[in-house]
């Protein structure tokens, strides 16, 4: 049986600010965040199952990414654990989404971090082939499997 890769697309909005950087974004500011996760695999082939001809039904992958993503990321702010405790305590009171994360919340760092979050919930047959995480319109972090091995 041939492997087939599958994507879907999420979106879901996301502040965040670069700590120690030189540039605009050293600022709280967010993002209209689209997301795209391919799997690849091998089609069910089993004649008569609902899910015959499937490499994951797009609505158990739906399940995944927004438990474990969108509801988590939608409308917090990613903060870098290394700003300094008052400041992300002034940040938890304005807000009751703050995210503290132990890297530099950049696309880069959020492609793979949702990388390693989603391999931990997909069914041992399927694999993650790519995450695709589009900043703006215009811009966007790749994470592929073959890069990560």
């Amino acid at each position: 049986m041939p492997k087939i890769r599958v994507t879907k697309r999420f979106h879901f909005e996301m502040a965040h600010t670069l700590h120690g950087y030189d540039g605009l974004c050293r600022n709280i500011h967010g993002h209209s965040y689209n997301l795209e996760i391919t799997l690849i695999g091998e089609p069910r082939n089993q004649p008569g199952h609902p899910k015959d001809g499937m490499v994951m039904d797009f609505s158990d992958l739906k399940h995944i990414v927004k438990s474990q993503i969108v509801s988590r990321f939608d409308h917090a702010l990613m903060v870098n654990r290394l700003v300094p405790e008052e400041q992300i305590a002034l940040l938890q009171k304005t807000s009751e989404r703050v995210l503290i994360v132990d890297f530099q919340p950049t696309t880069e760092n959020i492609a793979a971090y949702i990388a390693d979050i989603l391999q931990q919930h997909l069914p041992e047959e399927i694999s993650l082939f790519c995450v695709r995480l589009f900043e703006t319109v215009t811009s966007f972090a790749e994470w592929l499997a073959e890069d990560n091995d």
